[in-house]
This record gives structure tokens, C-alpha cells and sequence, in this order.
């Protein structure tokens, strides 16, 4: 990875404070950050392709996360992205378990971090090698 481009991320998240926070500390973390508001939206950009991760939310309307994850994994896309990493308030095992077998690479809980260990994780998931979405 370029470290003078850290890499482009796919924040997936209904709750506008979160898109708020995570897209402030990122972009000053040096990522270019590109938001979608549901699941539908983000189910659409990912199929655009281009991202060097992707964090996703569970509970959404339109398309939940775990269902982006099963039409993924149902239908891998053409277009290459980084790993797609859980970003929710459930932590719940059953949860986390059913996205890290849909193709996941982590989970993130979003309140129990700060920005700096959020940005820390953010980076060693995006030193997985870039596979298909």
C-alpha cells in the first residue's frame, strides 16, 4: 500500500452520527472515505468496485449486511474490493460468526474503540491481500 495513500473505504451505515464520526476520523487519518446511508446503496457501490475495504453494518433498512454478504458470496461481483469488515453494535457471537462465514474478515464494534484503535484495526484489516468482493 502507497503511505502516501492509505486507501479508499466503503463506510455502509444508516445511523448518520456514525457515517459522521467514522468518515471525520478517517479522512483525517489520511483514507478517502465513500458513504452510503442503506444497504441498498452500499450494495451498489460495491459492485462498482475500487475500495480497499469496506465497513459494513448489520442492521439496516432496505438490504441488512448479513444479506449483502449472502448476494456477495452468491454472486461474487467482477469488480475487485478489500475485505469487508463488520462494523456494528451487535456483537452478538451468532452474529459475528454467520458474517465471518458469508466471507468477513473482522468485526469492529462501534462503541467499544476509540478513533485511534479504530484507525489501528482499520489498517491491519487493510493489510489482507485484496480478493474478490
Amino acid at each position: 500500500m502507497n503511505p502516501t495513500y492509505p486507501g479508499k473505504i466503503l463506510l455502509i451505515d444508516d445511523d448518520q452520527d456514525t457515517r459522521d464520526i467514522y468518515s471525520e476520523f478517517l479522512t483525517n487519518g489520511g483514507f478517502s472515505v465513500d458513504l452510503a446511508a442503506d444497504g441498498e446503496e452500499g450494495l451498489a457501490k460495491i459492485l462498482q468496485g475500487g475500495y480497499d475495504l469496506i465497513l459494513l453494518d448489520i442492521m439496516m433498512p432496505k438490504i441488512d449486511g448479513i444479506t449483502i454478504l449472502k448476494k456477495l458470496k452468491e454472486n461474487p461481483p467482477d469488480v475487485y474490493n478489500g475485505p469487508i469488515v463488520i462494523l456494528s453494535a451487535l456483537d452478538q457471537e451468532y452474529v459475528v460468526k454467520s458474517a465471518m462465514e458469508l466471507g468477513a474478515k473482522g468485526f469492529l464494534a462501534k462503541s467499544s474503540m476509540n478513533p485511534d484503535e479504530a484507525l489501528k484495526k482499520i489498517s491491519e484489516f487493510m493489510q489482507t491481500p485484496k480478493t474478490p468482493a
